[in-house]
């Protein structure tokens, strides 16, 4: 059983797409407890972060994912996009979405994400069931993402849908910003949050289907 230790839409709709069975619960990370320059060591961190807070959180509430099973997997993801060497988060306004997207018009930038997947088991403790982590792996996965030339009547069309202000980066390639997109180098789910190719991977390594 796969928990996915996030709220996100666009991670949950790439696995229910892709038919693999999961548990989505929220957790409660504070993502600002975390600072590191490096912007794919802090997607790596925030990713573990969140992974490991809603084993807490499991553990904490005593919630029974599943009588039925031993052992499950927890994934948690951060995804942060890197522009000319800054990291760039959800724009704070539409000002700063407006301003971002005139430079990103015929630019490229670089999507991280980091992934971190915890095998957990059930182990039985004096005081009452626990789940404890059996192994972890974590990686960053970068694709590049390469923006068309747009007029400033286009951007402006695009931050007025409000969608940047709610995006890593300030685009959705799933969404409305997907036309404004040229070409995408690398993993392509990626872009929306989680590398599918990379999950499938490390879930067979384990002998589990995904």
């Amino acid at each position: 059983m796969l928990i996915l230790a996030s709220g996100s839409q666009s991670r949950k709709n790439l696995l229910e797409n892709s038919n693999i069975e999961f548990v989505q619960i929220s957790g409660d990370f504070d993502e600002f407890s975390i600072k590191d320059n490096n912007i794919k060591n802090l997607a790596f961190s925030l990713s573990a972060g969140k992974a490991k807070n809603v084993l807490e959180k499991i553990n904490k509430l005593k919630l029974n994912i599943n009588s039925d099973i031993s052992s499950f997997q927890i994934l948690g993801c951060d995804s942060i996009f890197e522009f000319q060497g800054r990291a760039f988060g959800k724009p704070l306004n539409k000002k700063e979405a407006f301003e971002r997207w005139e430079k990103m018009s015929s630019n490229y930038g670089y999507l991280h994400t980091g992934h971190t997947l915890l095998f957990c088991d059930y182990v039985e403790e004096e005081d009452g069931t626990m789940i404890k982590i059996n192994s972890e792996i974590n990686e960053v996965i970068t694709s590049k993402v390469l923006f068309s030339e747009l007029t400033r009547l286009e951007i402006q069309k695009y931050v007025d849908s409000l969608e940047p202000l709610s995006c890593a980066g300030g685009f959705a390639l799933e969404g409305r910003g997907g036309k404004l997109i040229e070409k995408v180098e690398g993993c392509f789910s990626n872009i929306m949050g989680l590398s599918l190719p990379w999950l499938r991977k490390e879930l067979l390594k384990k002998g589990i289907l995904a």
